[in-house]
């Protein structure tokens, strides 16, 4: 019986991650410098290039996810953050011309859900919601066990939503802490595990603010799970209580009742999630109903 492996690619502004990956595990890893302002055909040349030495029988697709604007169906990339001369690049047809592998697409954020729910706390859970909370707000909806990713990937992009004065993306990323408190994330949680309580009180606010962001989610897509991702979820036992906090004002207690929000557990969420991309498409073609119960 062959060995089925996945191939899943986290294209970055400054390096590429490339991680085989088998029964959910990576077996295989590279990574390497983006050459971010060089033109997209010597950027897409050296992929190739790395990916030449790992892509053999055993290999039945290859996941990437982008951190930009995409046409996931058909797997054209129109921007990438930090690498300017990725404009409108066929990325699925050339890596399919050249390896003869099914190639799959997603931003970064819905990478981040199809990760979680293939090989994360996700499974058990038909629509789950993968929300990253780093320098931005990015977040990725699997419902109904698929991932709907919206025209040009554009679902999800909670982050953009009027909030006060600015939008939720300002509340509820590390732009919080920087723009509110002139001190980075990092800082106020170090202080907070010393059981400083101004920096707890900062972060519970940082917490109440999320909640309204979780609000909206509720209304829009009522998930039965949040998972979260980016280097502010590493905050979430000093966020939990805002949160909740917030979210006790909601008006359908029932579906605050059924929620699950907890941190991520997976480690190189990126190319897990790229390569899961892969395993969930495939899973699909075969088994395009899947029972409840998954």
């Amino acid at each position: 019986m062959r060995n089925t492996t996945y191939i899943g690619v986290d294209i970055g502004g400054t390096k590429i991650h490339i991680g085989v990956v088998q029964h959910g595990s990576i077996i295989w890893e590279k990574r390497f410098e983006t050459a971010a302002t060089a033109p997209q055909e010597q950027i897409l040349a050296e992929l190739a290039a790395h990916l030449e030495s790992v892509v053999d029988e055993d290999v039945a697709g290859i996941g990437i996810g982008v951190p930009g604007l995409l046409d996931e169906e058909n797997g054209i990339v129109y921007n990438v953050q930090n690498i300017p001369s990725w404009r409108q690049v066929p990325l699925k047809q050339y890596l399919t011309r050249r390896f003869g592998k099914p190639v799959y697409l997603a931003n970064d954020a819905n990478a981040f859900a199809v990760g979680e729910k293939m090989y994360g706390q996700g499974r058990p859970f038909a629509h789950l919601v993968g929300l990253i909370l780093g320098t931005g707000v990015g977040a990725g909806l699997i419902l109904n066990h698929a991932l709907y990713a919206g025209a040009l990937s554009g679902a999800g992009e909670f982050g953009g939503v009027p909030y006060r004065d600015k939008t939720l993306e300002e509340y509820c990323s590390g732009k919080f802490f920087t723009q509110q408190t002139d001190r980075p994330g990092a800082e106020w949680h170090a202080l907070a595990q010393q059981g400083h309580a101004p920096a707890q009180a900062v972060l519970r606010e940082f917490g109440r603010h999320l909640g309204n962001a979780i609000k909206i989610i509720l209304f829009t897509v009522a998930p039965q799970a949040i998972f979260l991702g980016g280097s502010v979820s590493k905050c979430f036992e000093y966020f939990r209580e805002g949160l909740h906090e917030s979210l006790r004002e909601f008006p359908f207690p029932g579906v605050v009742e059924q929620l699950v929000i907890a941190p991520s557990t997976i480690d190189n969420a990126a190319v897990l999630g790229a390569a899961a991309l892969c395993h969930m498409k495939q899973e699909q073609l075969t088994n395009p109903y899947p029972a409840s119960s998954l």
